[in-house]
């Protein structure tokens, strides 16, 4: 029988929706989750691969307005709910489902797409490159102090009911996009997301915890938390998992993260997505004691390479030509020159003259936001210099002032 790659129906969710849990395991998410993930999908972004009546494959979109270098807020399709029915592998659904999305995304002109992946090898063959990483802590607060800033017993902490605390944490949130590339500035619906909190999820933690730093009666930061009591025969080892940690100003951060180290019955803070340079690391007194891991996290495809390498701003001058390689999405494929000036404007346009650079979009992609270095690349291979200095000229003039990082999966 063959197979219908098409839109999805708002009436076909449902089924669409469990072949999307069943790829991932066959465990059900909690009837609050899936009400949030069904009000979130965009049907008319959203498509299946039917075989008869059975769906078996399943992809979907976003649409966001994501932060790059600058601070600029640029349309981004974020990738989601991909899937592939094992009865159905090897068949192409996968590509012709990638196929389908990318045309759709340039056709609304959205000039690149975003997605975390849960087997990070399979899309870098549709042009997706690691372009942002996100850092894990486990901390012994038994042992770790923290060296707080100036100001930070001015900092007034107090708890707040989830439906109180929405607001506040979605007006921090949305202040701090725009100085951290990588973070979507959220639609509505968003901001419920990271208060959820089935019981299912919770692994034998409390319910969550909603603190807000406030001075002067503003909020200037929150957090989000978990507490999972565990005794020993010598007394207690509480674990503290944080969910969200934002802040407006540093003796807000530290205050939180103050807190945190000092609830009763624990001696374990773990923190599973924070940026990979958390000024965090600057505060405690003992950095090995925080069991740091690195992962990736948001991998970036440029569908339309001038106008996205437009859409951001560079830390330093620039004249460069690429030769960029995309035999997926061959309208970005030839010579692209890129000229950035001493305040970050950016003009990227086709040209025929001689090549500086040589990269696939991948590679430019995982440049993109400024967390990965050019120069790293080259070295490994993936970046080849066709004039010398280039490398280092890009280098220095794509890198962030901070890290990339995706506070909040999607």
């Amino acid at each position: 029988m063959t197979t219908e790659l098409r839109v999805l129906q708002p009436s076909e969710w449902n089924e669409w929706f469990e072949c999307l849990e069943l790829a991932f395991g066959g465990v059900a998410e909690a009837p609050e989750e899936r009400e949030l993930v069904e009000s979130l999908t965009e049907h008319e972004r959203s498509l299946g691969v039917w075989d008869g009546t059975d769906v078996v494959a399943t992809s979907g979109a976003f649409s966001f307005r994501l932060a790059v270098p600058g601070g600029a807020l640029v349309p981004a399709a974020g990738v989601t709910m991909v899937s592939v029915a094992a009865t159905h592998r090897r068949r192409g659904l996968l590509t012709s489902m990638m196929r389908r999305q990318l045309d759709d995304v340039r056709a609304l002109g959205e000039p690149i797409a975003v997605l975390t992946a849960s087997e990070p090898a399979i899309y870098g063959r549709y042009g997706y490159g690691a372009a942002s990483r996100q850092m894990s802590l486990t901390i012994d607060t038994d042992r770790v102090r923290l060296n707080v800033p100036e100001g930070t017993d001015e900092v007034r902490l107090r708890y707040a009911k989830k439906d109180e605390a929405v607001a506040a944490c979605e007006s921090v949130y949305a202040r701090l996009v725009p100085g951290r590339p990588g973070t979507p500035a959220h639609g509505p619906g968003w901001e419920r997301k990271s208060l959820v909190d089935p019981v299912s999820s919770r692994q034998g933690g409390s319910a969550l915890q909603c603190l807000l730093a406030e001075r002067d009666g503003e909020v200037v930061g929150y957090t989000t938390y978990h507490i999972k009591p565990e005794w020993e025969a010598s007394g207690p080892k509480g674990r503290i998992v944080v969910g969200d940690l934002a802040a407006l100003d540093p003796a807000g951060y530290a205050a939180l993260w103050r807190f945190l180290f000092a609830i009763d019955l624990t001696s374990t803070v773990e923190a599973r997505n924070r940026p990979a340079d958390d000024a965090v690391l600057h505060l405690v007194s003992d950095v090995r004691r925080c069991e740091i891991r690195i992962r990736d996290s948001l991998h970036v495809r440029l569908v339309d390479v001038g106008a996205a390498l437009e859409a951001r701003s560079y830390r330093a001058p620039m004249d460069v030509v690429f030769e960029i390689e995309d035999a997926f999405c061959p309208w970005n494929e030839g010579r692209w020159r890129l000229t950035a000036d001493a305040k970050g404007g950016a003009s990227c346009k086709r040209t025929e003259e001689a090549a500086d650079l040589a990269l696939s979009v991948r590679e430019l992609g995982s440049a993109y936001l400024g967390g990965e270095s050019m120069g790293a690349l080259a070295l490994a291979g993936r970046v080849r210099e066709l004039r010398a200095g280039a490398v280092a000229e890009v280098s220095s003039a794509f890198l962030s002032d901070v890290a990339p990082w995706l506070p909040r999966g999607f």
